[in-house]
């Protein structure tokens, strides 16, 4: 499996990175315009919000999406043990701790105008039947959309206590439209082949990871398919320390039709419930 490593400011960026989708699920973008110590900033002040006990004050409630989520609250789709990882989801509209809301709002911003361009790009490549059964066109779907969410995740250093089969991520597809993810603190990060086979993902610092949601693999009639990945545990003591990661999941609106009588809204809540956190 071949990701491409796209230049943002080339000319062919938007046919490159669209072909790079549609092969592989994921895209890696370089020389983008998001700033990269902005990024380094809101990667330490999260940092520091992890090891605080501030963080229970945040602790989200059912059915709201909004705040801290504690160790061992979610698992993946049909998984049987949760994952290895603490996270926090913040929304525009949601609570904001204020060690970490100055950067964070403005990393969600910039993050947000990114995703706008990236899924013109991919309509732009769509084939015109499909382009043409679109309910509107992919870049309004996500504007002014309240689901749109960054999840800013801490995967802990392992212990020898930890469950057997648990691992920081389990294997599992994105719900939403398309995910952005700055470079993780940490390798890990692997996605699967058609062959079945895992490839690790490059975290060099400074590009940007995206992926295909489900969302927009029905929104394209499957044309752009979203792609199992996963994050693998630590596999030395070297490496077993704290990883930080920090994705912009893009969500439809929760009105706009996804697929065949399901709105972005149904289909959110269905796949919540199943991974445990609805």
């Amino acid at each position: 499996m071949h990701v491409l490593t796209v230049d943002f400011q080339s000319p062919e960026a938007p046919e490159l990175f669209s072909q790079s989708l549609k092969q592989t699920g994921f895209a890696v973008l370089t020389n983008h315009l998001i700033s990269h110590n902005l990024i380094e900033q809101s990667y330490q002040a999260w940092e520091k919000f992890f090891s605080s006990d501030a963080k229970h004050h945040y602790t989200y409630q059912k059915p709201k999406q909004d705040g801290y989520f504690p160790l061992g609250t979610e698992n993946a789709k049909d998984a049987r043990v949760s994952d290895l990882k603490e996270f926090y989801h913040f929304y525009l509209s949601g609570k904001q701790p204020e060690q970490t809301k100055e950067s964070t709002i403005a990393l969600f911003s910039e993050l947000m105008t990114m995703g706008s361009t990236l899924l013109s790009w991919v309509e732009s490549c769509l084939p015109i039947q499909v382009a043409s059964d679109l309910s509107m066109p992919l870049h309004q779907m996500i504007k002014d959309s309240q689901n749109t969410l960054l999840r800013i995740l801490h995967y802990p250093a392992l212990d020898a206590a930890i469950q057997s089969g648990a691992v920081r991520a389990s294997a599992h597809e994105d719900i939403n439209m398309l995910t952005l993810l700055p470079a993780a603190t940490k390798p890990g990060l692997e996605v699967l082949d058609a062959h079945g086979h895992w490839h690790a993902v490059s975290c060099d610092k400074g590009n940007i990871v995206v992926n295909v949601g489900d969302m927009l693999q029905m929104c394209t009639q499957a044309y752009y398919q979203s792609t199992t990945h996963r994050v693998v545990n630590p596999t030395d003591a070297a490496e077993n320390v704290s990883r930080y990661s920090m994705p912009l999941f893009l969500h439809a609106r929760p009105e706009v039709i996804v697929g065949p009588n399901k709105t972005a809204n149904e289909y959110l809540h269905e796949r919540l419930r199943e991974i445990g956190i609805y």
